[in-house]
Protein backbone atom coordinates (compact mmCIF):
# COMPACT_ATOMS: atom_id res chain seq x y z
CA UNK A 1 0.00 0.00 0.00
CA UNK A 2 1.37 3.18 -0.98
CA UNK A 3 1.93 5.93 1.85
CA UNK A 4 -0.64 8.65 1.67
CA UNK A 5 0.61 11.80 -0.36
CA UNK A 6 3.08 10.22 -2.41
CA UNK A 7 0.98 11.34 -5.31
CA UNK A 8 -0.48 7.40 -6.29
CA UNK A 9 -4.19 7.21 -7.59
CA UNK A 10 -6.67 5.13 -5.79
CA UNK A 11 -8.77 2.70 -7.14
CA UNK A 12 -12.24 5.21 -7.22
CA UNK A 13 -10.19 8.00 -8.77
CA UNK A 14 -9.27 5.87 -11.86
CA UNK A 15 -12.81 5.68 -12.60
CA UNK A 16 -13.61 7.76 -15.38
CA UNK A 17 -16.23 7.78 -17.85
CA UNK A 18 -15.44 6.22 -21.19
CA UNK A 19 -16.87 8.75 -23.43
CA UNK A 20 -16.62 12.33 -21.75
CA UNK A 21 -16.98 14.50 -25.09
CA UNK A 22 -20.74 15.16 -24.87
CA UNK A 23 -20.58 15.80 -21.27
CA UNK A 24 -21.23 19.52 -19.94
CA UNK A 25 -22.05 20.64 -23.63
CA UNK A 26 -25.81 22.07 -23.62
CA UNK A 27 -27.46 21.86 -26.93
CA UNK A 28 -28.54 24.42 -28.80
CA UNK A 29 -30.91 26.97 -28.70
CA UNK A 30 -32.39 25.76 -31.90
CA UNK A 31 -32.52 22.37 -31.61
CA UNK A 32 -34.49 22.24 -28.06
CA UNK A 33 -37.29 24.94 -29.20
CA UNK A 34 -36.88 23.48 -32.81
CA UNK A 35 -37.46 19.96 -32.00
CA UNK A 36 -40.17 21.43 -29.28
CA UNK A 37 -42.28 23.80 -32.38
CA UNK A 38 -41.72 20.78 -34.72
CA UNK A 39 -43.50 18.07 -32.22
CA UNK A 40 -46.02 20.55 -31.12
CA UNK A 41 -46.88 20.95 -34.68
CA UNK A 42 -47.15 17.17 -35.17
CA UNK A 43 -49.26 16.57 -32.21
CA UNK A 44 -51.76 19.25 -33.72
CA UNK A 45 -52.09 16.61 -36.73
CA UNK A 46 -54.99 13.61 -36.57
CA UNK A 47 -52.88 10.78 -36.06
CA UNK A 48 -53.53 11.66 -32.35
CA UNK A 49 -56.88 10.63 -32.20
CA UNK A 50 -55.34 7.16 -32.39
CA UNK A 51 -56.37 5.89 -28.64
CA UNK A 52 -52.43 4.28 -28.51
CA UNK A 53 -50.79 7.31 -29.92
CA UNK A 54 -47.86 8.22 -28.40
CA UNK A 55 -47.97 11.63 -26.02
CA UNK A 56 -44.48 13.17 -28.51
CA UNK A 57 -45.14 16.69 -27.67
CA UNK A 58 -44.85 15.29 -23.90
CA UNK A 59 -42.09 13.11 -24.37
CA UNK A 60 -39.64 15.60 -25.99
CA UNK A 61 -40.91 18.27 -23.33
CA UNK A 62 -39.66 15.30 -20.96
CA UNK A 63 -36.75 14.95 -22.29
CA UNK A 64 -35.78 18.78 -22.68
CA UNK A 65 -36.67 19.24 -19.01
CA UNK A 66 -34.20 16.34 -17.99
CA UNK A 67 -31.47 17.38 -20.21
CA UNK A 68 -31.57 21.10 -20.77
CA UNK A 69 -33.31 22.07 -17.09
CA UNK A 70 -32.47 25.97 -17.28
CA UNK A 71 -34.47 26.10 -20.96
CA UNK A 72 -37.30 23.30 -20.29
CA UNK A 73 -38.67 23.49 -17.37
CA UNK A 74 -42.71 23.09 -15.32
CA UNK A 75 -43.95 26.28 -16.91
CA UNK A 76 -42.71 25.39 -20.73
CA UNK A 77 -44.52 22.04 -19.91
CA UNK A 78 -47.65 23.97 -18.44
CA UNK A 79 -48.05 26.50 -21.37
CA UNK A 80 -47.53 23.47 -24.17
CA UNK A 81 -50.67 21.51 -22.27
CA UNK A 82 -53.15 24.36 -22.45
CA UNK A 83 -51.99 24.52 -25.94
CA UNK A 84 -53.20 21.18 -26.56
CA UNK A 85 -56.48 21.52 -24.07
CA UNK A 86 -57.42 23.95 -26.45
CA UNK A 87 -56.30 22.08 -29.16
CA UNK A 88 -58.39 18.98 -28.51
CA UNK A 89 -61.03 21.19 -27.15
CA UNK A 90 -61.44 19.20 -23.76
CA UNK A 91 -61.49 20.27 -20.28
CA UNK A 92 -59.22 23.53 -19.63
CA UNK A 93 -56.39 22.40 -17.69
CA UNK A 94 -56.27 18.46 -18.05
CA UNK A 95 -52.87 17.99 -20.55
CA UNK A 96 -52.00 21.48 -18.68
CA UNK A 97 -52.00 18.99 -15.22
CA UNK A 98 -50.05 16.22 -16.72
CA UNK A 99 -47.32 17.76 -18.41
CA UNK A 100 -47.05 19.90 -15.82
CA UNK A 101 -47.05 16.72 -13.53
CA UNK A 102 -45.04 14.52 -15.32
CA UNK A 103 -42.06 17.56 -15.80
CA UNK A 104 -42.24 18.42 -12.02
CA UNK A 105 -41.73 14.18 -11.72
CA UNK A 106 -39.02 14.59 -14.29
CA UNK A 107 -37.66 17.28 -12.61
CA UNK A 108 -37.38 15.61 -9.39
CA UNK A 109 -35.82 12.81 -10.40
CA UNK A 110 -33.61 14.54 -12.38
CA UNK A 111 -30.02 13.97 -10.82
CA UNK A 112 -30.93 10.07 -10.33
CA UNK A 113 -31.42 9.90 -14.27
CA UNK A 114 -28.34 11.66 -15.72
CA UNK A 115 -26.63 8.56 -14.07
CA UNK A 116 -28.07 6.20 -15.96
CA UNK A 117 -28.38 5.47 -20.01
CA UNK A 118 -31.73 5.87 -21.77
CA UNK A 119 -33.15 2.18 -21.40
CA UNK A 120 -32.89 2.95 -17.64
CA UNK A 121 -34.26 6.39 -17.89
CA UNK A 122 -37.49 4.68 -20.15
CA UNK A 123 -37.80 2.25 -17.33
CA UNK A 124 -37.68 5.43 -14.79
CA UNK A 125 -40.22 7.08 -16.35
CA UNK A 126 -42.50 4.88 -17.05
CA UNK A 127 -44.25 5.05 -13.58
CA UNK A 128 -44.23 8.62 -13.49
CA UNK A 129 -46.03 8.41 -16.82
CA UNK A 130 -48.21 6.11 -15.61
CA UNK A 131 -49.18 7.78 -12.26
CA UNK A 132 -49.99 11.62 -14.16
CA UNK A 133 -52.33 9.25 -16.93
CA UNK A 134 -53.78 7.37 -14.39
CA UNK A 135 -54.75 10.91 -12.68
CA UNK A 136 -55.92 12.33 -15.95
CA UNK A 137 -58.07 9.63 -16.69
CA UNK A 138 -59.49 9.51 -13.74
CA UNK A 139 -60.49 13.01 -13.84
CA UNK A 140 -61.22 12.44 -17.74
CA UNK A 141 -63.95 9.68 -16.81
CA UNK A 142 -65.73 11.35 -14.05
CA UNK A 143 -66.47 14.38 -15.88
CA UNK A 144 -67.24 12.23 -18.91
CA UNK A 145 -69.87 10.03 -16.28
CA UNK A 146 -68.24 6.25 -17.57
CA UNK A 147 -64.65 4.52 -17.72
CA UNK A 148 -62.60 5.98 -20.87
CA UNK A 149 -61.32 2.55 -21.38
CA UNK A 150 -57.32 0.83 -20.83
CA UNK A 151 -55.82 2.25 -24.16
CA UNK A 152 -54.19 5.25 -21.98
CA UNK A 153 -52.03 2.09 -20.58
CA UNK A 154 -50.46 1.16 -23.85
CA UNK A 155 -49.91 4.51 -24.70
CA UNK A 156 -47.96 5.77 -21.93
CA UNK A 157 -45.50 2.43 -22.01
CA UNK A 158 -45.54 3.26 -25.52
CA UNK A 159 -44.34 6.96 -24.90
CA UNK A 160 -42.05 5.98 -22.35
CA UNK A 161 -40.51 2.90 -25.26
CA UNK A 162 -39.67 6.01 -27.31
CA UNK A 163 -37.66 7.36 -24.92
CA UNK A 164 -34.17 6.16 -26.38
CA UNK A 165 -35.12 6.85 -29.90
CA UNK A 166 -35.93 10.84 -28.40
CA UNK A 167 -32.50 10.51 -26.60
CA UNK A 168 -30.84 9.23 -29.86
CA UNK A 169 -32.12 11.67 -31.97
CA UNK A 170 -32.02 14.76 -29.28
CA UNK A 171 -29.25 14.13 -27.95
CA UNK A 172 -26.37 12.04 -29.77
CA UNK A 173 -26.53 12.63 -32.91
CA UNK A 174 -26.48 16.47 -32.83
CA UNK A 175 -23.38 16.30 -30.75
CA UNK A 176 -21.79 13.40 -32.83
CA UNK A 177 -22.70 15.74 -35.79
CA UNK A 178 -21.20 18.85 -33.92
CA UNK A 179 -17.71 16.66 -33.32
CA UNK A 180 -17.42 15.68 -36.85
CA UNK A 181 -17.88 19.46 -37.50
CA UNK A 182 -15.34 20.45 -35.20
CA UNK A 183 -12.83 17.60 -36.16
CA UNK A 184 -12.84 18.60 -39.37
CA UNK A 185 -12.19 22.30 -38.62
CA UNK A 186 -9.22 21.59 -36.65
Amino acid sequence: MAPRGTGSKSSLSALTPIDTRSFGRSSSLLLVWGSIFIVWLASLASWRVWPYAPDLLLLVLLFWCLNEPRRVGLFTAFAFGLLMDVHDAGPLGGHALVYGLAAYGVVTLGRRLQRFNSVVQAIHILPVLLLVQTIYIMISSWLAGHWLGWSWLVSAVFTAGLWPVADILLHYLPHRLHEELDGGNA
